[in-house]
Order: structure tokens, then sequence, then C-alpha cells
């Protein structure tokens, strides 16, 4: 398969804030152990700080993100990819349902966090389950588990 463009899995923004997360192709195409990992990228913008974080998705943080969407409908705050590896984001629930607070934190190698509150669109969340599925269909799984540890090609 030939690799894509970079896609964004989570576009959180308004006028002043953003929080971005794009998913920029496999980490390492063509090599059994990490062709379903991908690369990504965390792009924080607001008034007061701007930055950005390299970050490695796995199958089972695209299917965790799924969940935490599942968590935002319902009305809960979140946290995604909260397994010390990758930076770290939280989504915060307010009191005002048009607004969210963002909090990405890098424990692992900056050791920051920044917070931003985005005020969000109508259809926000169907927007991003629409772009999860985008990232599913862009870079298929390609490899499977036969049994625990024990990875092959799909035929």
């Amino acid at each position: 398969m030939s690799e894509a463009g970079t896609v964004e899995l989570i576009r959180l923004a308004d006028e002043e804030n953003s929080v971005i997360v794009r998913v920029l192709g496999r980490f390492s195409p063509g090599v059994l152990t990490f062709h379903d990992h991908f690369r990504a990228e965390i792009v924080v913008n607001s008034g007061f700080a701007r930055g950005q974080l390299d970050a490695s998705l796995s199958r089972r943080d695209l299917d965790d993100w799924e969940q935490a969407l599942d968590g935002l409908h319902a009305g809960e705050s979140v946290r995604w990819m909260d397994d010390g590896r990758n930076p770290e984001i939280q989504i915060e629930r307010t009191d005002n349902p048009q607004y969210v607070e963002v909090v990405v934190m890098d424990p692992v190698m900056s050791m920051t966090s920044v917070r931003v509150a985005v005020c969000l669109p109508d259809g926000w969340l169907d927007d991003h389950r629409d772009r999860l599925q985008l990232v599913r269909r862009t870079w298929r799984s390609e490899v499977m588990e036969t049994s625990h540890g024990a990875l092959t090609w799909r035929p």
C-alpha cells in the first residue's frame, strides 16, 4: 500500500485556541512489528503557548480514542494516551456544554503541560468519529496476531 498524506485525527479548534493530532503515516512501513503503528504529531496553538510533540499511535490507541469519544458523547471528561509512553491528552467538560478545556501533558520528555479552552462547533463529535474512520480507512490493518505475540501479514 502506498503511503497516504497527513490525516487529522483530532481537531479541537476555535478562533483563538487549537489542539490538533495529525497522523503522518506508518511508523515503520514493511517492518512486521511496527507496520500497523503510526507516526503522529500533537500541535497546540493559543495566544499564550505554541508547541508540537511527536507521538506514536497503535491500533489500540485508535480504539481507546473511540471509547473516549463515547465518553465525551455521554458528557464525561476523558483522558487519552495516559499510559506514560506518549503525551497525554485530557478533554475536560465545563459547565458550558459548548466549551471544553483541553490539557496536553508531556510527562515523558519535556515534563510540561498546557491547558487551553476551546469553543466547539455543533456536530464536533460526529466530525471526530468521521476523522477516526478516515484514519482507519487510510491505513488499514495489514498485520494480524495469530497467537499471543506472534504476528503475520494479513492475506
